[in-house]
C-alpha cells in the first residue's frame, strides 16, 4: 500500500529546508548504497553528518511528529535520520529493493526497514523525468508529487527513480521501523483509524459507537505492537 502524505512541509518550513540543502556541498550518492544498489545508482547526496543535513533533519522530524496521517499510516517505532539526494541531467536510480536492515553510522543504531518514504522538495514543474516508479502486481505506479508532499510505501517493493532529462530533482528520503511489523495488520489498523476519524467528525468524539470502535482499535494495537 502506497500512501501520499500531503503538505508534510509547506510555506516557510519548506523554504527553510530547501535553503539549507541547496546551499550545502553534495557527495556521490553511493555513500549509502548496498552492493547491488550501487550498480544502478547515479545521483548526489548530502553528507548525513553535515550541519545543513542535521538542521534540515530536525525540521522534518518535528513535522512528522505532528502529522496525524503519517502517524496513523506508519505507527513509527524508530525513524532513520532523514537523508537528502539530488538528481540532475542524466542521473537516475535503477530498479532496486531497499536493504532489510539499515545502520546509522554516527549513532550505530540499526532498524528493520518496514516502510520507505520520499519527501519531494523540488516543484514538479522544475524538472522532467525523476518519477518514483513502484512496481506492483497491477503493473506499477509512477509518482511525481508537489514539493512538500511525501510518499510512504513498503520497503519490500521494487522501485526506481527514472532518469532526469531536464532540471534537478531534490528530495528527502528515509526508512522507518513500525511498531507493527506486518503490512496486513498495519493496513487494517490504518483503515480502521481513518474510518473512526470520519465517523467522529460526523457524530462527535463522545458518540457511543465512536468510543467503542476506538477501544477496538487500541486493543488491536496492544495485541500487535512491539514497543
Amino acid at each position: 500500500m502506497q500512501i501520499i502524505i500531503p503538505d508534510v512541509l509547506s510555506g516557510e518550513t519548506l523554504a527553510e529546508v530547501r535553503r539549507l540543502v541547496l546551499s550545502a556541498d553534495w557527495v556521490d550518492g553511493n555513500v549509502t548504497s548496498g552492493a547491488g544498489a550501487a550498480l544502478a545508482k547515479r545521483n548526489r547526496q548530502l553528507p548525513e553528518t553535515s550541519e545543513a543535513a542535521r538542521a534540515a533533519q530536525a525540521i522534518i522530524l518535528k513535522a512528522l511528529a505532528g502529522n496525524a496521517l503519517f502517524l496513523s499510516a506508519a505507527l513509527p517505532k524508530t525513524i532513520f535520520p532523514p537523508l537528502f539526494n539530488a538528481y540532475g541531467l542524466g542521473e537516475a536510480f535503477g530498479t532496486h529493493v531497499d536493504n532489510a536492515v539499515r545502520a546509522h553510522g554516527p549513532s550505530g543504531t540499526r532498524i528493520r526497514t518496514d516502510l520507505s518514504a520520499t519527501l519531494f522538495l523540488s516543484d514538479p514543474e522544475s524538472y522532467d523525468g525523476g518519477e518514483l516508479s513502484i512496481e506492483n502486481p497491477a503493473g506499477g505506479q509512477r509518482f511525481k508529487l508537489p514539493a512538500g508532499h511525501m510518499l510512504l510505501y513498503p520497503s519490500t517493493t521494487l522501485h526506481q527513480v527514472t532518469e532526469v532529462t531536464r532540471g534537478e530533482r531534490v528530495a528527502c528520503f528515509f526508512w522507518l521501523q513500525s511498531m507493527v511489523s506486518s503490512p496486513t495488520e498495519r493496513e487494517m489498523l490504518f483503515n480502521l483509524d481513518q474510518s473512526i476519524q470520519r465517523l467522529a467528525a460526523e457524530r462527535g468524539l463522545d458518540d457511543r459507537e465512536v468510543v467503542r470502535l476506538t477501544g477496538v482499535y487500541h486493543d488491536l494495537v496492544r495485541h500487535w505492537a512491539d514497543v
